[in-house]
């Protein structure tokens, strides 16, 4: 068991700081209660791996690599947009795409990139294991864009299908 006493800090007595209130084992266990409930409220996090991106985001079409091909091909002021993180980018990134981690992303930065709303733009990361292009295509249907596309496998199915990177 935790002894909560000992994480006080010197000379503070529970008796005096917090009126009514001592150290006996009625208020350690009212403390642990207190501090599991906290903890029940965080948010839930997977752990590394265990995350799968959802399959559709309402607003937002979701298309795979023959279907950016697509896009890049029949729609030239598509912006293509990779959500990673900068680092990431060393290992390789599709052509013509900027980088715009989704962890920069918000309605500032989208604006200066983007400053038309009906430009279509498509979001990629690593893959459906990588919540980042994912994340940035809400934000950017949050800030009004209205053709936004996800490229829900990313990377993953981009390499695995042997399409070329730019390095």
């Amino acid at each position: 068991m935790i002894d909560f006493a000992a994480t006080w800090p010197e000379g503070w007595v529970a008796s005096r700081h917090l009126p009514g209130i001592s150290m006996h084992t009625p208020f350690r266990i009212h403390l642990l209660a207190c501090l599991l409930a906290a903890a029940a409220l965080q948010p839930a996090t997977a752990k590394d791996g265990d995350y799968i991106s959802p399959q559709r985001i309402d607003g937002i079409s979701r298309v795979d690599a023959e279907g950016l091909i697509e896009l890049v091909t029949r729609t030239p002021d598509l912006l293509l947009i990779d959500s990673r993180i900068r680092a990431d980018r060393k290992d390789g990134f599709i052509e013509g795409s900027i980088s715009l981690p989704d962890i920069d992303t918000n309605c500032a930065t989208l604006a200066e990139l983007v400053p038309d709303l009906t430009r279509p733009v498509l979001f990629y990361c690593n893959g459906i294991r990588c919540a980042r292009s994912s994340h940035a295509a809400v934000i950017a249907r949050d800030c009004g864009y209205s053709r936004i596309y996800w490229f829900r496998a990313g990377l993953e199915e981009w390499r695995r299908k042997q399409y070329p990177l730019v390095r």
